[in-house]
C-alpha cells in the first residue's frame, strides 16, 4: 500500500506539470484558431520531432507493442516495428518539406481537411467534409485506445476498478486539452518523449540485469519454441483465451510459421504514416521547412531506440514472469509489471508516468485534431462559414466533450485489446488519407474527384476488408492496411484520368510549391 501511495505521488506530480503546461499557453493558445489548431507555426526542429513522435507511438509503444512480443514472441512485434521505422524515415524525408510549404501556399491551411480542400479550390467543401468525417470517425477508436490504456494503468497499479479509472483518465485529458490548446500539446509532448524514452530505457537495463544478462534473456525465451524467430511465432496453449501452465510453467504448442503474408502485412504499418493527421500536422506546424532535416534525424533515432526497446521489454518481462499474465489482453500489462516489481517505488512512479505520457501526448492530439475537424472544417468551413473565431473555438470545446463521450462507451470493455484498435484506426488513417497526400503533393494531374474516389475507397475497404474478407484467413489475412492503400491509389490515378483535369490556376500553384516560389 506504501509503494502504490508513492508511485500516485509522483504520477500526481507529473500530471500537475502536464497541466502547468496548458495553463501557461492557455493564453496564446486563445487569441485565435490558428494558434490553438496550429500553434501559429511557431514549433522549433526539437518540438516538432519529439511531439510528432509522441503523439503518434501513445500508450501501445509501452504496452501494445512490449505485449505482444510478451504474448508470442518477436516476429509480429519486430516486424511491425521495421514497419513504423522504415514509414517514419521516408515521411519525413519525402512529405515533410513539400507539405509545410504546401499547407501555407494553399491558402495557409492549418488542417487536414482544409489543406485538401484548398488544394483542389473547392467552393463545395465535398472534400473539406469527407476528410473531416473520417478523421472524427477514426481519431475517435483512437482516443478509446488511449482511454483503455490510462483504466489498464491505474486499476493495475491501485487495485481499483477499471472503469472508474479510465474515467479519470478521460476527465483529465479533456480538461488539459480544453486548456492548452495545439502549442501546450506540442510542448508537453516534448517533455512526454523524453519521459517514455527515458522509462523504455530504464526498464530493459533493469530487466536485464535481473534475468542474468543479456545472454540469459535470449538463452531462456529461445528455449520457447518460435519465440526468437522473425519467420516463426511462438502458440501459447489457450482455454477460452487463458494460456495453460503446469507447475508454473506456462504450456506453448510447436512453432507456427510467420511467412511471407505475415511479413508483408505488419510491415504494411509503415505506409500508416502517409496519412496520420497528427504527424503530418506537426510538418505543417514547424516555422521553418529547412529546420525539418534536423527534425528528421532527431525522429528518426528516438523512433529506433524506442521500438527496438519496447519490443525487446516484452522479452525480458517473459523470461522473468513466464506464467503471469496468462491472457492476450493482460499480456499488455508487462511494462507496468515489470516497473512495479523492479523499481523503487518513486522510481517506478516516474516509469508509470511515462505510460501516462504517451497517454496524454496521443490523447490530447487525437481530440484536439477531431475537434478541429469538426469546428473548423465542418461548422466554420460548410454550416456557418462567418462564424468567429470566438464561436469557432467554443464549438470545438463542445466537439471535444461528445468525442470523449463516445470514446468513453467504446473503452468500457475491460478486455479490449490496445493493439487492435490502434491498428484499426491507423490503418483508416493510412488508407483514407495516405495515398490523397502523397498525390497531392507530387501528381499535378490528380484532382478533386479523385481525391474523393480517393478517401471513400480507402476507408470503406479498411471497414470491408477488417470486417468480412480478411476473417476468410489464408490468404486473405492481411492487415486491411495493405489493401486499402492499394485501392485507393488505383482509385485516385483512374477516376483523376476519366475526369477533366485541374484548371491552370491550381496546376500552376502545384509547380510553384514544386520550384519553392
Amino acid at each position: 500500500m506504501k509503494d502504490s501511495v508513492q508511485i500516485m505521488i509522483v504520477m500526481i506530480i507529473y500530471m500537475a506539470a502536464v497541466i502547468g503546461i496548458g495553463i501557461g499557453f492557455a493564453r496564446k493558445a486563445n487569441k485565435s484558431s490558428e494558434d490553438y489548431f496550429l500553434g501559429g507555426r511557431t514549433l522549433g526542429p526539437w518540438v516538432t520531432a519529439m511531439s510528432a513522435e509522441a503523439s503518434d507511438m501513445s500508450g501501445w509503444l509501452l504496452m501494445g507493442l512490449p505485449g505482444v512480443a510478451y504474448w508470442c514472441g518477436i516476429a509480429d512485434a519486430a516486424w511491425t516495428a521495421i514497419g513504423l521505422a522504415v514509414g517514419t524515415y521516408i515521411n519525413w524525408l519525402i512529405i515533410s518539406k513539400r507539405l509545410r510549404r504546401y499547407s501555407e501556399k494553399a491558402g495557409n491551411s492549418i488542417t487536414l481537411p482544409e489543406f485538401f480542400s484548398n488544394r483542389f479550390h473547392e467552393n463545395g467543401k465535398l472534400v473539406m467534409t469527407i476528410s473531416a468525417l473520417f478523421i472524427l470517425i477514426f481519431f475517435t477508436v483512437y482516443a478509446a485506445s488511449c482511454l483503455v490504456t490510462c483504466g489498464k494503468l491505474f486499476s493495475t497499479l491501485f487495485g481499483l476498478d477499471y472503469v472508474p479509472m479510465m474515467i479519470v483518465g478521460a476527465v483529465f485529458v479533456l480538461v488539459y486539452t480544453i486548456i492548452g490548446g495545439f502549442l501546450a500539446e506540442s510542448v508537453s509532448d516534448f517533455m512526454q518523449a523524453i519521459v517514455m524514452i527515458v522509462a523504455l530505457v530504464v526498464i530493459v537495463i533493469t530487466g536485464t540485469v535481473t534475468a542474468g544478462g543479456l545472454s540469459s534473456v535470449i538463452k531462456n525465451a529461445g528455449s520457447i519454441p518460435g519465440f526468437l524467430e522473425f519467420f516463426g511465432i511462438a502458440t501459447p496453449v489457450t482455454v477460452d483465451g487463458v494460456q495453460q501452465s503446469i507447475n508454473g510453467v506456462p504450456q506453448f504448442g510447436a512453432a507456427g510459421s510467420y511467412g511471407f503474408v505475415a511479413i508483408i502485412s505488419t510491415l504494411a504499418w509503415g505506409l500508416g504514416y502517409f496519412g496520420m493527421p497528427q504527424v503530418l500536422l506537426r510538418f505543417m506546424a514547424i516555422r521553418s521547412e529547412h529546420e525539418l532535416t534536423r527534425s528528421r534525424r532527431i525522429a528518426t533515432v528516438w523512433v529506433l531506440i524506442s521500438l527496438f526497446v519496447a519490443v525487446f521489454i516484452g522479452v525480458v518481462g517473459r523470461v522473468l514472469y513466464p506464467d503471469a499474465l496468462t491472457t492476450d489482453s493482460a499480456s499488455e500489462n508487462v511494462f507496468i509489471l515489470l516497473a512495479t516489481n523492479l523499481l523503487p517505488p518513486l522510481l517506478a512512479g516516474l516509469v508509470m508516468a511515462g505510460i501516462l505520457a504517451a497517454t496524454i501526448s496521443s490523447s490530447d492530439s487525437y481530440l484536439l485534431i477531431a475537434a478541429s475537424a469538426f469546428s473548423k472544417n465542418i461548422y466554420q468551413g460548410i454550416f456557418r462559414r462567418k462564424a468567429t473565431d470566438r464561436q469557432v473555438l467554443l464549438v470545438s470545446r463542445v466537439t471535444l466533450l461528445v468525442i470523449t463521450l463516445i470514446a468513453v462507451v467504446i473503452a468500457l470493455d475491460e478486455k479490449s485489446v490496445i493493439f487492435t484498435l490502434v491498428s484499426f484506426a491507423w490503418a483508416g488513417f493510412g488508407a483514407t488519407f495516405g495515398p490523397l497526400m502523397i498525390m497531392s503533393l507530387f501528381w499535378k494531374r490528380i484532382n478533386r474527384a479523385g481525391a474523393v474516389a480517393g478517401m471513400i475507397s480507402g476507408g470503406a475497404t479498411v471497414f470491408l476488408w477488417k470486417l468480412v474478407i480478411r476473417p476468410l484467413g489464408g490468404v486473405w489475412d492481411i492487415y486491411e492496411l495493405l489493401p486499402a492503400f492499394l485501392i485507393s491509389c488505383l482509385c485516385i490515378i483512374a477516376v483523376s484520368l476519366m475526369t477533366a483535369p485541374p484548371s491552370k490556376e491550381i496546376q500552376k500553384e502545384f509547380d510553384d510549391v514544386r520550384a519553392g516560389i
